[in-house]
């Protein structure tokens, strides 16, 4: 998608879903608009153009309904069409116009929405007082007081109406309070008017403080950085921040981007980005995130990414645009939504005439009956059932390292039987380390002196795990003269006077005779996946050092919770056959080994034909054909582009437990949308019944669709505290 085609917007004054179904209704409807995704939980709209779009056509569309609108930046270039501001301008509608910052940092009683309720309940006991003074005017007055809370509604509902949502809240209000007048109930209109505007306001709170879950996470990068110049050290703006430049980083201060750790070692906590509770040693070489908190010693970090790139950043942006796409359920209950208010208005038509018309009942007490049908039938609680549950769902998962692209790929997981992993990377650490020194002719650490030594200046993984191993032992590292690589053989060379000779089993039996113990050793040690190198001093055998790439510490109590559960595992892999073997055996998994891409692909595949819902779980590069094909492809990974971006979901901080986890999460977002769906309906049913039956009224009617539009968002933001089953 190029530059141009995408245009982003902050939207204010969204309150419940209902709102952001019709601006996107309206939006929709604009020449050169092909496609609108609207977020609540945001507050963002994505316009994509097919074709030329009016200057300003948007804006107007979005004010009209009532709403402040201001640009975001278009899709990644930051906008090619000049966007005006609206928040904070009058658009004559009070009740329903504010900046999207109002909501979330104001105080609630400072926001327009507040001051139209304060203007009405004191219009509405103004009118109260001139009924008992002035009995003469009181039905003119209590009239009065209704209109100064219903122009700006039935503004909005003709607005509505006009970009194609003619059901909306507002109609059904417009006409209950209008109806209320004519058959004489004008104090009750006047009460249903202020009590529907004190339910849009704390449908309005409660909004925004699912919102702000996710502009918390945003808020997780300190605003300013302490930076290394020529000058010395000075402190700027972390998102004037440059890619390369050297930052310095405090015990106790915020980590202001992301970067690579140049000199330092710190304990970091990094459970703002990645979830995990205890703090991680990071050192040289390391890779650090924005927004965690350094514990214990200076660091210097060179920055490698930019403010608006960091991982902080991106995983906002990926829950903004997860939210943007709507779920099955979702999209279900907005088609039901659009069949059910019609078919709420066509029940009150019925039970206000049909009565009087077929059984001589009074008209006045039917006709009330109906209008208070309408208001029960206000669809708010029942559409903001699901993207309520799904947004908390996703930030949730974002504050705990989880990401999910959408409520399509979080329903989805709940479904899931297999669950088809790589080896490298992601079953196990991706990093060999020494596993066993065995000492033949000299003490252990001697042997791993001498191969350190031999392995000094070599990348090789092998050398890298020796030279880890040395370093954590604390052995020394002598001096080696005339080292030497050996292609496919090992490595040479002359340690204190002696030729010292690392080398495979195989170029060792070449080079010394090895006794059949020795030989026995090699191959148990090969059998359990190891890499066997044979040290040969001055041509005797003098030890083994043994290499692996070893399970991740959670792998088997992560494969165990998935189990657990009833889903199945298996390791599809590119390596060696026993050493995958050995893995598997260590984590009881199923194991297919020496893959290509193209077969993982097929076995994928194969898993779908006999009715598996596959999840694939790999690093996002190598496994990219089975990640396309899986139902689900998760990618592991520390927060890198891949592994926030080629895949359906990521999981940040790269622990296996980690996929039941986000399994655990769908499955508890999925029980919310169902417990509100209840919820929503329920109320209605019950209130349906009792107006019918002449025990509640107008009053209690638009109580409940009130009441049940707040519990539902209540209920949904519970998913905020999450926790996986495991921490």
């Amino acid at each position: 998608m190029t530059e141009a085609e995408t245009l982003k917007y902050r939207i204010g004054g969204m309150d419940c879903a209902a709102c952001a179904t019709k601006i996107e209704t309206a939006v929709l409807r604009l020449p050169g608009v092909g496609g609108v995704g609207v977020s609540l939980a945001a507050g963002t709209m994505t316009v994509r153009r097919d074709g030329a779009i009016a200057v300003g056509s948007v804006e107007r569309q979005v004010t009209a309904l009532g709403y402040s609108i201001t640009s975001a930046g278009a899709g990644s270039a930051g906008g090619t069409l000049a966007v005006q501001s609206h928040d904070g301008h009058d658009h004559g509608d009070a009740g329903h116009h504010h900046g999207h910052q109002e909501t979330l940092d104001g105080a609630w009683w400072r926001t327009p929405k507040a001051r139209l309720i304060f203007i009405s309940g004191a219009a509405l006991a103004v009118a109260y007082a001139a009924g008992l003074v002035f009995p003469a005017i009181g039905h003119w007055a209590f009239v009065l007081a209704m209109a100064v809370g219903l122009a700006p509604i039935a503004r909005r509902a003709v607005a509505a109406a006009l970009a194609g949502t003619p059901f909306s809240i507002e109609t059904l209000m417009t006409i209950a309070a209008v109806g209320a007048v004519i058959i004489g109930a004008t104090e009750e209109a006047a009460i249903v008017v202020l009590l529907f505007l004190i339910g849009e306001l704390l449908e309005g709170i409660a909004a925004s403080r699912a919102r702000a879950s996710i502009r918390d996470l945003a808020d997780l990068v300190p605003k300013t950085a302490l930076v290394e110049t020529d000058e010395g050290v000075r402190e700027i703006p972390a998102d004037a921040v440059a890619v390369g430049a050297t930052i310095v980083v405090r015990p106790g201060d915020r980590i202001a981007a992301d970067g690579e750790v140049l000199d330092g070692a710190s304990a970091v906590n990094e459970a703002p980005v990645t979830g995990e509770s205890v703090p991680v040693t990071r050192g040289e070489g390391d890779a650090v995130y924005a927004g965690t908190i350094n514990g214990e010693a200076v660091l210097r970090v060179r920055v490698t990414a930019a403010a608006a790139d960091n991982t902080i950043a991106r995983i906002v942006r990926l829950v903004e645009e997860a939210q943007e796409s709507k779920a099955p359920t979702e999209r279900f209950i907005d088609r039901f939504a659009r069949v059910y208010t019609p078919g709420v208005m066509a029940v009150a038509a019925l039970v206000a005439v049909v009565p009087p018309l077929l059984f001589g009942a009074g008209w006045d007490e039917w006709i009330y009956k109906g209008l208070a049908i309408l208001l029960i039938g206000c669809p708010c609680a029942l559409v903001i059932s699901t993207p309520a549950a799904i947004a908390a769902g996703l930030s949730a998962g974002a504050r705990r390292g989880l990401l999910v692209k959408g409520g399509v790929v979080l329903e989805k997981l709940r479904t899931v039987t297999t669950v088809a992993f790589d080896k490298t990377g992601t079953l196990t650490d991706g990093q060999p380390r020494v596993t066993d020194i065995v000492g033949l002719a000299m003490p252990e650490a001697r042997v791993l002196s001498l191969a350190a030594a031999l392995e000094s200046r070599s990348s090789h993984p092998i050398a890298a795990a020796i030279l880890a191993r040395a370093g954590s032992d604390r052995v020394p590292v002598p001096p080696a003269a005339d080292a030497r690589a050996v292609p496919g053989k090992g490595v040479t060379g002359r340690v204190g006077g002696q030729s010292v000779y690392l080398a495979s089993p195989r170029a060792a039996e070449d080079a010394a005779a090895l006794d059949d113990g020795m030989r026995d050793r090699i191959a148990a040690l090969n059998d359990e996946g190891r890499t066997v190198s044979v040290l040969l001093v001055d041509g005797t055998p003098a030890g083994l050092i043994a290499i692996r790439d070893e399970p991740r510490a959670d792998a088997a109590a992560g494969l165990a919770a998935l189990r657990k559960d009833g889903i199945s595992t298996v390791m599809l892999t590119g390596d060696n056959a026993r050493t995958a073997r050995a893995i598997g055996k260590d984590l009881g998994i199923e194991v297919r080994a020496e893959l290509m891409p193209e077969d993982k692909q097929r076995i994928v595949r194969e898993q779908q034909g006999r009715g598996q819902v596959v999840a694939k779980v790999g690093d996002g590069i190598n496994d990219a054909p089975a990640l396309a094909a899986a139902d689900v492809g998760v990618a592991m990974g520390g927060g890198t582009d891949v592994a926030l971006e080629t895949a359906d979901a990521a999981i940040l901080h790269g622990r296996v437990g980690d996929i039941a986890a986000l399994i655990d999460l769908s499955r508890a977002t999925i029980a919310n949308i169902r417990q509100n769906i209840t919820v929503a309906l329920g109320l209605k049913a019950v209130f349906l019944i009792t107006t019918i039956a002449g025990i509640t009224g107008m009053w209690p009617a638009i109580l409940a669709d009130t009441g049940a539009t707040v519990l539902v968002t209540m209920n949904a933001m519970r998913l905020l505290a999450w926790r996986p089953a495991s921490s």
